[in-house]
């Protein structure tokens, strides 16, 4: 699928480095044909030592060898990037951007060459291979090209393709959703101290806990209320905790949680 592409990416930071991993994991390029520029040299040694690729000196040059680049920046770092491709992608390149809230309409404007872009709003669970992705693509994009992005990300996980109008609440959801988990595992874990059980034994049974759990959610396909109803007995300790966790209006916050995040999305859009 992949054969003769050279592929480059744009910062090297975690998720950067899980694409990587997961590409090279899967077989989608060899070593040879993977490019990488970030402007720490100690981060470019690492993955030149740790995965045998291309340490790119000059991100002009990368972007004019390169069929597919990933840009892998923070958002607000998203500017010296443009710059410095925009007059090199005459070969038109397939363009992936997983920087969060930048638009396609944002980076056709700032890419004149008039490439095919993808917009991806992975999470943090890439990093383990376990990751959510949601991609869009914008008006010059083929079904081909999309097909490879999306082989490119489900080497990290699950890719799904979506349309850009959900994207920034799919970053409040899925792209900060690990943030809202790791709280409650956080909380659980905290909880099992409290009541007196070892640190490290409350931590494996909250982790497995989490982990089984979605596990359960996934491949049964059933939806979360009929898996609660199962585990939940009349008059037993599921429903007495479930009841607080309502008084707390626990659920509710959660649902504001992602409106906050997705509304954040918006205005990193807008800078």
């Amino acid at each position: 699928m992949f054969a003769q592409m050279n592929i480059g990416f744009i910062g090297g930071g975690n998720m950067g480095e899980a694409l990587i991993r997961g590409i090279l994991g899967a077989s989608l390029f060899t070593a040879d044909r993977v490019h990488v520029f970030d402007v720490s040299a100690q981060r470019m040694d690492h993955l030149r030592r740790t995965y045998s690729l291309q340490a790119a000196s000059d991100i002009a040059a990368m972007a004019e060898t390169c069929q597919i680049l990933v840009i892998a920046v923070k958002p607000q770092n998203i500017v010296p990037v443009f710059e410095g491709i925009r007059q090199h992608l005459s070969h038109k390149p397939i363009v992936v951007s997983i920087a969060a809230g930048i638009a396609l309409s944002t980076i056709s404007q700032a890419l004149p060459e008039g490439p095919a872009i993808v917009r991806v709003m992975p999470n943090a669970p890439a990093l383990v291979l376990q990751g959510a992705s949601a991609l869009s693509r914008g008006p010059k994009v083929s079904d081909g090209q999309m097909e490879l992005v999306l082989s490119l990300f489900r080497s990290v996980g699950s890719a799904v393709e979506v349309d850009e109008k959900w994207m920034d609440a799919i970053t409040g959801l899925s792209g900060s959703g690990p943030g809202y988990i790791l709280l409650v595992i956080e909380s659980l874990i905290e909880a099992g101290v409290l009541l007196g059980i070892p640190r490290q034994i409350s931590k494996e049974l909250v982790v497995q806990t989490v982990v089984g759990t979605a596990l359960m959610a996934k491949e049964t396909g059933k939806h979360p209320t009929e898996l609660k109803d199962i585990i939940t007995s009349p008059g037993g300790t599921t429903i007495r905790g479930l009841q607080v966790l309502e008084d707390e209006a626990v659920r509710g916050a959660f649902m504001r949680a992602v409106e906050a995040a997705t509304q954040r999305s918006i205005e990193l859009g807008k800078k």
